[in-house]
């Protein structure tokens, strides 16, 4: 029986290794369009577009620095030889740089691929357990920065009536990142717990295309509304945002490991519920998902109707019979509407159940291995110590049982346990 600690497959490595190509693209797309825009003397989208790729590089950044500054405490030594030539301060610089999530992405291409050349499984997990964090990195930067450009560029597309070539490839640059982002962050969910790694083609491409309906339907609403509104956008962001965080706080959630921590994961969390469904919660969530979705149809109602409103009565940038405005909302909202229902097909056939209890038992049900778990001194990670349940002899002698350590993602495990809840 193959030992299970190692959980980073070949999908794994080229789903990393296909966000790392996008990443960098959108890199160069957001260097284009800032050029461009200057250029063309819009200094307003040229500010936006700035604040957005600023400001999403230093969350991720900050979130980054504080799971390395909690790791830190449990002592634990990588096997990455890019993270062993780096001290603590080294580290720290990286990230004031805004260097840190290159040098995640470099440590999981090194380990990852170390692995498959020498064909050995990876007991200490440890391109598993940087490729955990790296998805929830990418979700971040997703929210905070792919999903407000493309509402940026959709607003600028609507707004000038015409399809400009490297707005569009910007706009679909900024689909893709959010896809891939959602895509990444799924499968890390699965690969966190053994019991729901398995997933079928089918299952994946529901939960991509609802994913996708619910993301379009929403980005799109908020545009057209910008794009007759833009002033009031902001108030718009802000109230919903301030609903949401206060959804967080009493969520009561304990996903960072220091107060302030825990405080700007509810506040980026709050931002991510702007956009789409993000679980906090453990156990059934059913109706509160149903809440926060009614909440948004709602909102998408609203939205739209006041778009189709200041259509019909100021005629802003392009002539629009009224009955297209009505249905093009009526598109959006069917559009929502479809993903739910698909939404609702992948929870009720493809989506696993796990309940905590059951997780814990399997853990200790192992035929060739015996786990000891060992908290660390101050709790914040959990060590697995793996000693071989047979040992071995060599010219008669017993050889002493070898032992590992496997390094646990306590951070993506709880996220995991309770979407899978």
């Amino acid at each position: 029986m193959e030992d299970d600690t190692f959980r980073y497959s070949s999908v794994d490595f080229v789903f990393t290794f296909v966000g790392l190509l996008f990443f960098l693209l959108d890199i160069v797309l957001d260097i284009w369009a800032a050029v461009s825009f200057y250029h063309e003397g819009d200094y307003i989208v040229l500010g936006l577009l700035l604040l957005f790729l600023l400001g999403s590089s230093a969350l991720t950044q900050m979130f980054s620095w504080l799971w390395y500054h909690y790791d830190y405490k449990t002592d634990y030594k990588t096997d990455s030889a890019v993270e062993r030539c780096l001290n603590r301060s080294s580290l720290m610089a990286l990230h004031v740089f805004q260097m840190g999530v290159y040098l995640r992405y470099a440590c999981v291409m090194e380990v990852s691929i170390q692995s498959f050349k020498t064909k050995k499984r990876d007991p200490g997990g440890t391109a598993a357990f940087l490729t955990h964090d790296l998805s929830m990195l990418r979700l971040i930067e997703t929210f905070s920065e792919s999903a407000p450009q493309l509402v940026l560029m959709l607003t600028i597309i609507v707004q000038r009536g015409h399809l400009d070539p490297l707005t569009m490839l910007k706009a679909a640059g900024s689909a893709i990142a959010i896809a891939c982002g959602l895509t990444m962050y799924h499968r890390s969910l699965r690969s966190v717990l053994p019991e729901t790694d398995n997933q079928h083609l089918c299952s994946f491409f529901i939960n991509f295309v609802w994913n996708l309906l619910l993301i379009v339907a929403r980005l799109v609403a908020i545009a057209l509304f910008a794009s007759v509104l833009p002033c009031y956008i902001f108030t718009h962001f802000l109230c919903s945002w301030m609903i949401f965080f206060f959804f967080a706080w009493r969520s009561k959630t304990s996903f960072m490991d220091s107060p302030g921590g825990e405080w700007l994961y509810r506040a980026t969390v709050s931002l991510i519920l702007y956009f789409s469904w993000f679980n906090l919660l453990e156990g059934q969530t059913r109706y509160t998902s149903m809440l926060y979705h009614i909440y948004v149809i709602i909102d998408l109602v609203l939205l739209c109707g006041l778009w189709c409103l200041q259509i019909y009565r100021e005629q802003l940038y392009f002539e629009l019979p009224a009955y297209y405005t009505i249905i093009i909302s009526l598109i959006i909202i069917a559009l929502y509407i479809i993903g739910l229902s698909l939404k609702g097909i992948y929870y009720k056939f493809f989506h696993p159940r796990l309940a905590k209890r059951e997780h814990e038992e399997s853990l200790s049900e192992r035929s060739e291995t015996v786990e000891f778990r060992m908290l660390c001194s101050d709790g914040e990670d959990t060590v697995d110590v793996q000693m071989d349940s047979e040992p071995h002899t060599t010219d008669g002698m017993m050889k002493p049982p070898t032992m590992t350590q496997k390094r646990e993602n306590k951070r993506m495990r709880k996220l995991a346990e309770n979407f899978y809840s």
